[in-house]
């Protein structure tokens, strides 16, 4: 599952969070955030955590 980089980093932005904030708050690996923020494919858990974490729907972040 791939995350829309657009749609992602303006979830950041409405929830003030840079790419160190969301890997505090997900407690996720730092290079898993990357991979979510560059639009990689990463399980459909991930996004969730990451959508979570910026409380917004998945369906927010992907195409």
């Amino acid at each position: 599952m791939k995350a829309n980089r657009r749609k992602l980093e303006i979830a950041m932005a409405n929830a003030c969070m840079s790419a160190a904030d969301l890997q505090k708050v997900t407690e996720m690996p730092r290079p898993t955030i990357n991979n979510v923020i560059t639009g990689k494919g990463v399980r459909p858990a991930t996004i969730g955590r990451v959508a979570k974490a910026l409380n917004v729907n998945v369906t927010e972040l992907i195409d």
